[in-house]
């Protein structure tokens, strides 16, 4: 009993130290707004079941329809999203596909080498884990999409 109080008397200044951190961290304006920019030029899906699968492993980061978990608004989280939204927007964005088209052949490397999408949003998104008949699929779309453009 003694010794729990010790521990708690000698937490209490970091948690609280802790705890203000935290709070003073949601005052730095990065990640506060969350946009998403017009769709300008779709990529057309072959069939509604490409599409399914698109929109649950990618559209989150390569697309201006990103849905902002509630998370995304509370610091640090909502800096990392933000980034990582941003940066999968620049790379490739299935939204403003006329910017974009030639990265298909890249898009489906990626998903061949296992990189897309990344662990750390499957964890968080276990709908967009894809399994070896999502990967194949996902894989001769992008195939199709880079010979159509």
């Amino acid at each position: 009993m003694v010794l729990t109080s010790r521990i708690v008397r000698r937490l209490r200044p970091v948690l609280t130290v802790l705890g203000l951190v935290f709070l003073a961290i949601q005052l730095v304006p990065y990640g506060w707004t969350h946009s998403n920019p017009p769709i300008t030029d779709p990529v057309r899906w072959d069939s509604p079941q490409v599409e399914s699968v698109v929109r649950a492993a990618c559209y989150d980061c390569h697309s201006n329809e990103t849905d902002w978990p509630v998370y995304a608004y509370v610091a640090p989280m909502s800096w990392l999203v933000r980034s990582d939204v941003e940066s999968g927007r620049d790379e490739l964005n299935f939204s403003e596909w006329d910017d974009f088209d030639s990265e298909a052949d890249d898009a489906a490397e990626e998903v061949i080498v296992g990189s897309m999408p990344p662990r750390e949003y499957t964890l968080l998104h276990p709908d967009a884990q894809l399994n070896n008949v999502e990967k194949r699929l996902l894989i001769d779309a992008f195939a199709q999409l880079d010979e159509r453009d």
